[in-house]
């Protein structure tokens, strides 16, 4: 597996920013300097106990900020992909992470397949539970089922994309004999990119529908003890671990000005992949300027592929 090199697409603000064009010149610009992939975060609704995003029980990791209070402004990560895939060629685009629960699986379906074929399979799903009790609630759904219910909709995603003639069983769900078309451009469809630690329920659900591993909370802090402990127990569930691409996190090192230092930022780079890192997430601040964005992508991106052999 190609390493690839990949951006957060910040999608949200604090305040309303009035306009939000500067994300098609972002992304124009880093579709021409060669970046791979963009990946939006997802909310569908705020409550006002924000601070659950800091406590690993809920799901949050240990010591984090929401980046907005309750009014934040977050844009729709889907809609979002779907205009931006086109008035671009050849850059991917993914969530991280889609809570892919407080969707109606075969709605979901549906969408994500016409998303696929439009942009000619230019679209990965990054998937979790979230954190935040009352954006399920606000949504009908039980927070404390959250888990369950995101493998279900998983399951009827794939059997929807992968079957001429679908159907599905479960005591949340029953259809047969269910037509959906376009199936996915990508085949077997959509990628997904299950997040996560290293624990029984979320290895299991890697094992099981999981194209790419976005490791969270302390599997993201310690990625080499966090891969080999990924492959394992996906192992123990029968799955090859060998087929399954991981996400890390690229901060970028600076000089004593302040100006990006890509060899430094590199340095690191030829042992995570050994350790099987596939696609690093370059945390670059960019401003709004096109021209000045895709020099300094084009840059970044010249390093990395050197740093990884890539032509």
């Amino acid at each position: 597996m190609t390493p690839k090199l990949s951006m957060t697409l910040i999608t949200f603000a604090a305040e309303d920013p009035g306009d939000w064009s500067h994300l098609v010149d972002r992304v124009q610009a880093a579709d021409e300097a060669g970046l791979d992939r963009f990946a939006l975060s997802d909310h569908v609704a705020f409550g006002e106990n924000l601070e659950a995003y800091g406590d690993p029980k809920a799901g949050g990791t240990a010591g984090g900020t929401q980046p907005t209070g309750p009014d934040g402004h977050w844009l729709d990560p889907l809609a979002t992909i779907a205009h931006l895939t086109a008035v671009t060629t050849r850059l991917r685009f993914s969530t991280n992470i889609l809570i892919a629960a407080l969707r109606r699986p075969t709605a979901l379906a549906k969408t994500l397949s016409t998303m696929d074929v439009l942009s000619g399979g230019r679209v990965d799903l990054g998937i979790g539970v979230g954190w935040q009790r009352e954006e399920y609630e606000a949504c009908g759904l039980d927070f404390d089922d959250r888990g369950a219910q995101l493998d279900h909709t998983l399951e009827v995603l794939q059997t929807l994309w992968q079957n001429d003639r679908a159907t599905y069983e479960s005591d949340r769900l029953s259809f047969d004999g269910i037509h959906q078309m376009p199936k996915p451009h990508q085949s077997g469809g959509v990628p997904i990119w299950v997040s996560g630690t290293v624990n029984a329920r979320s290895m299991r659900r890697l094992a099981r529908f999981g194209s790419g591993w976005i490791p969270w909370g302390p599997d993201a802090a310690d990625l080499t003890t966090g891969i080999a402990k990924m492959r394992e127990a996906v192992a123990a569930e029968g799955r090859d671990p060998a087929c399954i691409e991981v996400v890390a996190n690229l901060p970028i090192a600076t000089d004593g000005d302040g100006a990006a230092d890509y060899e430094a930022t590199m340095a690191g780079v030829p042992v995570l992949v050994e350790a099987g890192v596939t696609d690093f997430r370059a945390m670059l601040r960019l401003a709004n300027d096109a021209p000045d964005a895709q020099e300094k992508i084009a840059e970044m991106v010249g390093h990395f592929r050197d740093a990884t052999g890539r032509d």
